[in-house]
């Protein structure tokens, strides 16, 4: 039964009774004028005058009510919008005795939206107020927020109900507040270099772009299996055969994956792809990113996150094969051998599947022995060409790819690489990873013959990066989960949400 709880009951009949009283406890006439913030910027002077407060300015708030204290014949209020919290002195002769104490003393409670208008004024206690002399209920909350200095402990209680969590915790709100703001400046930064923002397919007759597994949707219209986007990388190169030289999208990607603390479902990055450039062109663009980034947020160069600090203005580079022995601390001799490597993992206890390559096993080491000691801003350069189907081989090692990988904090943020232009070369690649999902590796990469063609009109030397939005708000945000940077992540249903018979 929906509303069954006794205390959501008796606020219904609150509702109910205003209704009758010829109040509508759901309004939609606002006439608020200002914000708390603006309210409390503009009124600091009200301290310094001799009676401290000033009868001639009139102001119009609203918020919800979030603290309520009765005394008597005054009561004292705390309202919250989204830009602050503000005290309010309500006063029995100043909005009228029969609203104080049939109204508002008995019918309006926490968490109710009002109205109020007044003066500003300074307490005994030194705190800037708003001396109420008119209150306007403009929405009734019938379910009771938690109790304020406990709040919402559960994980799950504030993942499920982000709404929740939202009103609560002000701190909550400012995580997502900063990531929206990364998200305009991402955009802001890359259309002031002169890049292009487009829009690609959402739904991909074949998964690719990336290693993935893929979540499978079906089109009706057309009677055919469509793939939620993995990544956006083969349209956008697309784009650039085309004649665009530089693109990005903004793009949420799908994947059907495992999640953890920094994996999600479904997520959010920026990928741009830039003509005439390389990979290390694209190192420094990325380092002017951060730099244009810390200082529109003013934030230092150095933060924690966790019991690390990450020093910001210290970026490095590292060829892949040279970090597993000065990083990882791999012995020098076996990096190169595929059965030294692997009898080297088993020494360690670590699991190795049958059948892998030595680009893989040599990513096996890395992720194993070096990736989680990289805390300042590292690019790892110089993959091997197994486990990058779709980055430049280097002219100088065939068997490596202009690419990088970019670790902070011992988590990838960024991958970037000299873009495979050879139709030749990129068919072979493609045919590779056929034979690898052939035997077993359901992440391989698709065949896409649609996009061979494509190349074989020829795309000009092109650099592409895509860099992972939600990872980038944990880092700057001192955020450990994924879930804590997403409004409403992904969750496992509750038994009555699989029934869709949830009761509040």
């Amino acid at each position: 039964m929906v509303f069954e709880n006794k205390f959501i009951q008796q606020r219904i009949e609150k509702a109910e009774l205003l209704k009758r009283e010829g109040i509508n406890p759901y309004s939609n006439d606002s006439r608020r004028d200002t914000t708390i913030e603006k309210f409390l910027y503009v009124n600091t002077d009200i301290a310094h005058t001799e009676n401290k407060r000033d009868e001639n300015r009139c102001y119009t708030l609203s918020g919800r009510i979030k603290l309520f204290r009765i005394m008597g014949k005054a009561s004292f209020i705390q309202i919250e919008d989204e830009s602050g919290v503000l005290q309010v002195y309500v006063a029995r002769d100043n909005i009228g005795e029969n609203f104080y104490n049939e109204t508002f003393k008995k019918n309006i409670e926490v968490g109710d939206i009002v109205e109020v208008s007044g003066y500003p004024f300074v307490t005994g206690q030194g705190e800037l107020s708003l001396h109420a002399d008119k209150l306007r209920l403009l929405t009734k909350a019938i379910a009771p927020l938690p109790e304020k200095f406990h709040g919402i402990t559960d994980k799950e209680t504030r993942y499920r109900k982000r709404y929740l969590d939202l009103i609560m915790n002000a701190d909550v709100r400012k995580t997502f507040q900063i990531r929206s703001k990364v998200i305009s400046l991402t955009r802001r930064f890359f259309e002031d270099k002169g890049f292009l923002e487009v829009e690609t397919p959402m739904m991909h007759p074949i998964a690719g772009g990336a290693n993935a597994k893929p979540f499978v949707t079906h089109h009706n219209a057309l009677g055919i299996d469509r793939y939620l986007r993995i990544a956006p990388e083969l349209y956008l190169k697309r784009l650039i055969v085309g004649g665009f030289e530089a693109v990005f999208e903004i793009n949420r990607n799908f994947r059907n994956e495992g999640m953890d603390a920094t994996h999600n479902p479904e997520f959010t990055s920026i990928e741009f792809y830039w003509a005439y450039k390389t990979y290390k062109d694209l190192i420094e663009i990325t380092k002017e990113y951060f730099t244009y980034l810390f200082d529109h947020l003013n934030l230092p160069t150095k933060l924690p996150y966790g019991e690390m600090e990450v020093d910001f203005s210290r970026f490095s580079e590292v060829p892949l094969i040279e970090s597993l022995t000065t990083i990882g601390g791999v012995p020098q001799d076996i990096v190169n051998d595929k059965e030294k490597i692997v009898a080297f993992l088993k020494s360690k206890n670590i699991v190795v599947k049958d059948g892998l390559n030595l680009g893989q096993l040599q990513g096996e080491l890395f992720d194993e022995f070096v990736e989680e000691k990289l805390i300042n801003p590292t690019f790892i350069t110089e993959y091997p060409v197994e486990i990058s189907p779709l980055a430049r081989r280097s002219d100088v090692n065939p068997a490596i790819t202009e690419r990088f990988e970019l670790f902070i904090a011992g988590r990838e943020i960024a991958n970037a690489f000299s873009e495979l232009n050879d139709p030749v070369d990129q068919l072979q690649r493609f045919e590779a990873q056929g034979a690898a999902k052939e035997n077993g590796d359901d992440e391989a990469h698709e065949m896409d013959l649609d996009f061979i063609e494509a190349l074989s009109y020829g795309m000009a030397p092109t650099a592409g990066q895509g860099i992972g939005i939600d990872r980038l708000v944990m880092l700057l945000t001192n955020e450990h989960s994924i879930r804590d940077v997403l409004l409403f992540p992904a969750m496992k249903p509750l038994h009555n949400e699989e029934k869709n018979e949830e009761t509040i």
